[in-house]
Order: structure tokens, then sequence, then C-alpha cells
């Protein structure tokens, strides 16, 4: 069996692939970073962001069925096609409101 050769559009020889000594030697972000960079900048760097970012209100998940013809139309108007769905459906309850029983 032919061992596998290396691609050599993939070969970066800026950023050589890493030996056991690199993996060995290697020091954490949190200990480099502050060496390198402000505690500032360093501390946000290492600051783990969750979650999807902030938005109008609490979204909440939802299975819902709609008819293919629908979701592809949203889906054909491009990126953030869920936001217009959304906004289309905001806006339905604008033009009929509902009675409170």
């Amino acid at each position: 069996m032919a061992k596998n050769k290396p691609n050599p559009d993939l070969i970066d020889d800026e950023n050589p692939e890493w030996s056991a000594e690199d993996f060995k030697s290697a020091r954490p972000a949190h200990e480099v970073l502050h060496e390198l960079f402000s505690k500032e900048v360093a501390d946000e760097m290492l600051t783990r962001k969750t979650g999807r970012p902030l938005g109008s209100g609490v979204k909440e998940s939802k299975t819902v069925r709609f008819d293919r013809d629908i979701l592809d139309a949203f889906k054909a108007s491009g990126k953030g096609w869920q936001t217009r769905m959304n906004e289309a459906l905001r806006e339905w309850l604008k033009e009929h409101p509902q009675k409170h029983a």
C-alpha cells in the first residue's frame, strides 16, 4: 500500500505541521496571550462567548410545520429568512388582533 503524500497546495512553509517536540513545548493560551497583549485585550480574547447575540427579546425554539412552498420562498430570500418570517407573522398579528376571552 502506498504511503499518502501530503498535498503540496496545503503545505504552508510559514506554518509547518507540529512535531512531537512542538506539542511538548506548547503553552496554554491564557499564559501566552497575557505576554503578547494588554491585560484587557487578552482577557477579552479568553472570555468565552456563549449563546446567540441578544436580540429584541426572548426567542423560543419550537417545531412548526410549514408548506414546502412557503419555506422555499422564505429561504430563497437569502440570509435572515427566519427573521423575515418572524416579522411577517408579527405583522399578521398586528392586522388580526386577538380577542382575549
